[in-house]
């Protein structure tokens, strides 16, 4: 017995415009996986400082800091496809890319991060 599945649905966008170069639709692909990694970076810092870190001196900040590297990295990975998709498109369509925020969020979440864990080190030395 042979069990038939429908074919993929494609977005309704995949079809406007002309196919970009491969080459692009690649290096697209490859920076969705890298936005995807540095989600799960993320997550993972967060899952190990809330289990294997002791709690700081200072209360809430444990729980605050942890938050925080969970919530960027949920964040990133629920609009990372996105920005694939509208770089996708804006390549199809011949239009420059979109400009996004996760840079900015990224970055900032990470340099507010390794300012608490500094602050941290030098004011609580083991």
């Amino acid at each position: 017995m042979r069990i038939m599945s429908a074919p993929p649905r494609r977005p309704h966008w995949y079809e406007e415009g002309e196919e970009p170069d491969y080459r692009f639709t690649l290096a697209n692909e490859r920076t969705f996986l890298a936005w995807l990694r540095t989600a799960l970076a993320l997550l993972a810092g967060a899952i190990a400082l809330a289990q294997f870190v002791p709690a700081f001196p200072v209360p809430g900040l444990h729980a605050g800091l942890a938050a925080l590297l969970a919530l960027v990295g949920t964040v990133l990975a629920a609009f990372s496809y996105r920005r694939w998709a509208r770089v996708q498109r804006a390549m199809r369509n011949g239009r420059p890319l979109p400009m996004t925020w996760l840079p900015f969020v990224v970055g900032w979440a990470a340099a507010l991060a390794g300012v608490v864990v500094l602050v941290l080190v030098l004011t609580h030395p083991r």
